[in-house]
């Protein structure tokens, strides 16, 4: 199966980007400690650097934003949800200078009981956030998928209407993997079926069990985040050619650890049916995202 012979005039959603600035980890603030391995005491650049061939080398730019939304025209990318936490960092700058091109997702720390409940709903009423997001493993304490701590912030998520883009499978980072097994999501999406959950960074090695999930509950969905697309996991392409052309949507990990320039080129072989690509590329996430 052959990908249509223009990718980039769908106008592709890109469910995870961020922009770069000076400091060329300031996305990844909240992993500071992850910089230093534990295992090795290897000096990374961010966390699970030992995963990723030649990350993206930014240099210096006379603005980030600007560069970013050129590295988005260049590839055909219409859209991309950037992550912010209420401060004036990159990626909201990018949100108010081209709202027609960027949307922001908030990451969760629930933790922090109500009080994360309550910023929650500040940043969608102050930020129109369109998604919130999870990394269990990340967390310090790590809370798994299905935890009770989780529950209001799913609740809040299902009265606000925003999807929870959650991080499953074993984590890059070298991080005890148990909070992101695939199996916990089943408590969840039964305990909330409204609830519109967005699995993020791979769910390997349960990709059988992430898809078996996905035909059980509808409201559940796929993201290619962090993957490059000749590593695209065989379940997932085979699901999306058959039942699930509905639930899995592409994101992308620049610049974190994936150039757009070589996710772009290895996209066209991935066997997708071509009645799937729309659907993967920008469909999908303007259902699930209300775009």
């Amino acid at each position: 199966m052959a990908a249509p012979a223009d990718l980039a005039s769908i106008g592709a959603i890109d469910l995870m980007l961020n922009v770069p600035g000076e400091d060329q980890r300031g996305w990844y603030e909240f992993m500071k400690p992850l910089f230093l391995d534990r295992d090795s005491r290897e000096r990374f650049e961010m966390p699970a650097q030992y995963m990723f061939k030649d990350i993206p080398k930014i240099g210096a730019q006379d603005d980030y934003v600007a560069y970013t939304v050129a590295e988005m025209d260049r590839h055909g990318i219409a859209r991309a949800m950037v992550g912010v936490d209420g401060s004036d960092t990159p990626n909201a700058q990018a949100i108010r200078r081209y709202p027609e091109r960027f949307f922001g997702s908030y990451q969760a720390n629930p933790n922090r009981g109500m009080d994360e409940v309550r910023a929650i709903v500040r940043m969608h009423a102050e930020h129109g956030i369109k998604a919130v997001t999870a990394f269990p493993s990340g967390l310090c304490p790590q809370v798994p998928i299905d935890d009770k701590k989780w529950f209001p912030i799913y609740a809040k998520c299902v009265e606000l209407e925003l999807p929870i883009c959650v991080c499953v499978g074993v984590p890059g980072p070298r991080l005890p993997m148990a909070p992101q097994k695939v199996e916990l999501i089943d408590e969840v999406c039964w305990y909330f079926p409204e609830l519109k959950f967005v699995m993020r960074h791979g769910a390997e090695p349960w990709t059988d069990l992430a898809v078996k999930l996905m035909l059980k509950y509808p409201n559940l969905s796929y993201s290619t985040s962090a993957f490059a697309p000749r590593h695209y996991p065989r379940a997932i392409v085979d699901f999306a050619n058959t039942r699930g052309a509905d639930q899995v949507m592409y994101a992308g990990y620049f610049p974190m650890g994936l150039s757009l320039e070589r996710i772009w080129k290895e996209l066209p072989d991935v066997p997708f049916k071509a009645e799937v690509w729309p659907k993967f590329l920008r469909g999908n996430a303007e259902r699930v995202f209300k775009l």
